[in-house]
């Protein structure tokens, strides 16, 4: 190199800096590909140990052919059809008790302002043509079939399950100080009744809260429609 001329060594120079860069670039991609191929590796193992749990989540937690004594007369007198509903749909018997118990209180012939039907208040629009949305065992399957679907969106958590149902997936999927106030309601009672019912209790402040609260006309109305 001592004997190169000046544009020579410039030449080397350039092509040196040229193989230099090159080699970087290539580096570089290979760095970013490896690092996609770790993302996706990351991906797939949260979504698979998310799965695994919520599997674990779907399983109904009430293991005897009952319901804890807690819920009212009007909901224990479906309490063998709740354990095979919510038994086919795979979700708890307590939860699927519970969302019974706040929303007819075990009437089938309910009808909200709103237009919901029967035992679980189902919209009509869930229900395929020709079905009869009154009938229990229609009602309990579409009902319990969204109750499923928002459980699912919701990775398990039975609070927000509680809160799709009340508010439709998308609406509970929205920051809590967004949801209607009937919304914040029905998430209360619903999730205090269910980890009373979670605990065996034999009884539920937040059941006999509900009842003072407008829930014990409701019962009336399903003991009278069940004599």
């Amino acid at each position: 190199a001592v004997g190169m001329s000046l544009p020579v060594l410039a030449v080397v120079f350039i092509g040196a800096c040229l193989v230099f860069l090159t080699s970087f670039i290539n580096y570089a991609q290979a760095a970013q590909i490896i690092g996609a191929q770790n993302l996706s590796t990351a991906v797939v193992s949260t979504n698979n140990i998310d799965s695994m749990n919520l599997m674990e989540k779907k399983k109904p937690s009430a293991s005897s052919a009952s319901l804890p004594v807690l819920f009212t007369p009007e909901v224990l007198y479906w309490q063998d059809k709740i354990i095979q509903w919510a038994s086919d749909q795979e979700v708890d018997p307590l939860l699927a008790a519970t969302v019974m118990q706040i929303e007819s209180c075990g009437h089938p012939d309910a009808i909200s302002r709103s237009g919901a039907l029967g035992l679980f208040q189902v919209m009509p629009y869930h229900f395929q043509q020709g079905e009869d949305g009154f009938d229990p065992d229609t009602n309990a399957l579409r009902g319990l079939a969204y109750l499923k679907k928002a459980l699912v969106a919701h990775q398990g958590d039975a609070r927000l399950a509680l809160a799709g149902y009340n508010a439709g997936i998308s609406g509970s999927s929205q920051l809590e100080e967004f949801w209607p106030a009937e919304t914040k309601r029905y998430v209360y009672w619903g999730t205090g009744i269910y980890t009373d019912a979670l605990a065996w209790a034999e009884s539920s402040s937040r059941l006999l809260e509900w009842l003072g609260a407008g829930g014990k006309s409701l019962c009336k109305q399903a003991s009278d429609a069940q004599k």
